[in-house]
């Protein structure tokens, strides 16, 4: 099933140039978006033991490293930068930047600077922030939910804004700027998505608890307004999702049975539906993904660096898929 195929010949005609053309050929090709992995490395590390994490990220399959932005984790530009001149082929995110703890023009100059020396392989990550307590810690005050989507908006409008201006410095290797991802769930910041992201990524916890595992129906009905919001834009936008838990063994049922007695909330039969529960073998995960794919339109899972090597043969069934 899949997307909706795109109008070929306009749609390639007028596609952004932050995308590769394989992807562009795959998409129009299958009517589906091809399968990326990324892991998120939370470590900080002295230097060559960050470069040796982003190497072997690498040769493991990876398409995307990521970086993400709470206190006491790398710091993500320079860490990406550095991850950049020691790989050769991977993507680089920042996944996601607190657009609350920064300011939108000294963003831009970050951004473009980074996705210069990066040469074009970055990709931008942006949410609104949420952990009341890092905002505290860094002396500004938490603003509400609302203050916090308008500011990430402002944000948005700035990057384009500095983007299209020729007299911005440092200018972006990628003509039209980075990719961009927005993470969230609320409607607000999906809406916000759908107007302006290349990428909607979806954490997939529940609304009223952030550590437990929001059930298919919710996460379908998330995935349903996004999609909703987008209109034609879905044969364009990836959909991602992190994959909280990785279980690869050869007793699906008994890897399931003891993820249930750490997460009671949900049962075997929750979990076991779940796109951000893989569990099985590395063919039965695989087969998961292309089921979640089908029925979400997720093709962009990422993962924390705990579960780095865990999914690399997972990622060896489903390369170039």
């Amino acid at each position: 099933m899949g997307i909706p195929r795109p109008d070929s010949a306009r749609w390639w005609e007028n596609r952004p140039d932050n995308r590769s053309d394989a992807w562009y050929f795959a998409v129009m090709a299958t009517g589906r978006k091809p399968f990326r992995f990324g892991v998120d490395l939370i470590t900080p590390a002295p230097r060559q033991a960050w470069v040796e994490s982003c190497r072997k990220a690498e040769d493991l399959g990876y398409d995307v490293i990521g970086v993400g932005d709470h206190l006491g984790m790398p710091a993500p530009f320079p860490a990406l930068v550095l991850a950049a001149e020691n790989t050769e082929r991977v993507r680089l995110t920042t996944f996601v930047l607190n657009a609350g703890f920064h300011n939108p023009v000294l963003l831009a100059r970050e951004v473009t600077g980074t996705d210069q020396l990066t040469g074009g392989r970055f990709e931008l990550g942006l949410g609104a922030g949420y952990v009341e307590a890092e905002f505290e810690a860094a002396g500004i005050p938490f603003p509400t939910a609302r203050q916090r989507l308008e500011h990430l908006e402002r944000t948005i409008e700035q990057l384009k804004k500095s983007y299209a201006d020729p007299a911005h410095q440092p200018r972006p290797a990628q003509p039209s700027g980075p990719p961009l991802l927005l993470g969230g769930r609320g409607n607000g910041l999906l809406t916000l998505a759908a107007a302006h992201a290349d990428t909607i990524a979806f954490i997939g916890a529940t609304a009223s608890h952030k550590m437990l595992l929001a059930d298919a129906a919710e996460l379908a009905d998330r995935v349903g307004f996004a999609k909703a919001a987008l209109g034609p834009r879905a044969a364009e936008v990836e959909l991602n999702v992190f994959a909280h838990y990785i279980d690869v063994t050869a007793d699906r049922r008994a890897g399931l049975e003891a993820l249930h007695r750490r997460m009671p909330e949900r049962t075997v039969d929750q979990l076991a539906e779940l796109p951000t529960v893989l569990v099985g073998t590395a063919a039965q995960i695989a087969e998961q993904l292309e089921t979640h794919r089908e029925r979400y339109g997720f093709s962009y899972f990422t993962v924390l660096e705990h579960n780095l090597e865990a999914l690399a043969p997972v990622i060896d069934l489903l390369h170039g898929k």
